[in-house]
């Protein structure tokens, strides 16, 4: 088997942050989401991998390289437009050849790893099987109907859905899907949509399974989703101290400090995480907060947050948590009166103040 991973997306849910970097390198627990994608894939046992690529192809590439890192073989196939899921497929469909393929979305993230469904998927003669999730909104994505394990209908987005299960983004496929491809036409919002695709698989009598997924499951599109799947990271990792702490500092819980990362007259309270070189001066980091590489906190608080490399956070007077903070950004506690606060945002940003 193949796999085919989709980065392409330019991730509207996560400006300012995705103006400038692609949404599958935003880091959970200081590792790009796209990482935890690729590393369940070889864990399954699959090292053929295309991986589509958009406006921030060379931004993947360099992070990603030839896969070598992961046990992978990469392969960029560029997608000029994002121009739906099947659309991908398409393009892809000379990379994929006659092989039974795992399609991956690079923003989703599931507990228990795809392993089990890749395995089943092999050993069965289904022409396609969906993973599917329990939840409370199925307005708001794909929604499936099953009978005796079988897909009946699908509908996206539904006013009035027929089940509670959403498609998670991990599809598994044979060469069967690429016909389907070609009868479609794009949907009203312009896209080759692979709803579409599966529903014309369904409607000729083709076997199309589905596998109900246990455990969580997150679409990390939104800084929300980002912060509950950076805590659920972070819930499973154990304690590792590779820097330095001062004596007069305190770590509670869960604390990972990577190499060359200093902490001094501070408070840490696991999980959470410090990247390498970071500093961390009379400052106090709470539960489930990613501290990335590079990054320098002092006289300050920070709590269930991701704070990405090089930033500098410095005497800030309350406490910053909840937060999705930037690669090189700079909070300071400004010294002139009287008191004012000076901004420079970016469009779709967010702030809050006391």
């Amino acid at each position: 088997m193949k796999a085919l991973v989709l980065s392409g997306g330019k991730g509207t849910r996560l400006r300012p942050l995705t103006y400038s970097g692609a949404k599958q390198l935003v880091p959970l627990a200081n590792k790009p989401v796209l990482f935890y994608v690729l590393e369940d894939i070889v864990a399954a046992g699959i090292t053929d991998i295309g991986l589509v690529v958009g406006d921030t192809a060379d931004q993947i590439q360099e992070a990603v390289g030839s896969g070598e890192r992961f046990g992978a073989r990469v392969t960029y196939i560029r997608q000029d437009s994002p121009a739906g899921l099947a659309h991908a497929v398409k393009i892809a469909r000379e990379y994929l050849g006659p092989d039974r393929f795992v399609m991956y979305l690079g923003d989703n993230f599931i507990e228990a790893g795809i392993r089990e469904y890749v395995q089943d998927f092999a050993a069965s003669t289904a022409c396609a099987s969906i993973l599917l999730h329990d939840v409370p909104n199925p307005q708001q994505f794909g929604v499936a109907e099953l009978r005796e394990g079988r897909v009946v209908h699908l509908e996206e987005k539904p006013a009035q859905p027929r089940s509670r299960l959403a498609l998670v983004g991990i599809y598994l496929f044979d060469p069967t899907i690429h016909t389907a491809v070609e009868s479609i036409r794009p949907s009203g919002r312009g896209e080759l949509e692979i709803t579409d695709a599966i529903s014309w698989l369904v409607d000729r009598g083709h076997d199309v399974q589905a596998r109900v997924v246990e455990g969580w499951w997150i679409d990390t599109g939104k800084m929300e989703d980002m912060l509950d799947a950076n805590r659920l990271v972070l819930e499973r990792l154990g304690p590792a101290n590779e820097g330095s702490v001062s004596d007069d500092s305190v770590l509670q819980g869960t604390v990972i400090i990577r190499a060359g990362a200093t902490v001094t007259h501070s408070r840490l309270r696991g999980p959470l995480i410090i990247g390498e070189n970071a500093t961390i001066e009379e400052s106090y980091i709470g539960p489930f907060s990613a501290i990335g590489s590079g990054c320098t906190i002092r006289g300050s608080e920070i709590e269930h947050s991701i704070i990405m490399e090089n930033t500098v956070i410095e005497h800030v007077p309350h406490r910053i948590e909840d937060s999705l903070i930037g690669r090189d950004v700079e909070i300071r506690r400004g010294g002139v009166q009287p008191r004012t606060y000076r901004l420079m945002l970016g469009d779709h940003s967010r702030l809050e103040v006391l």
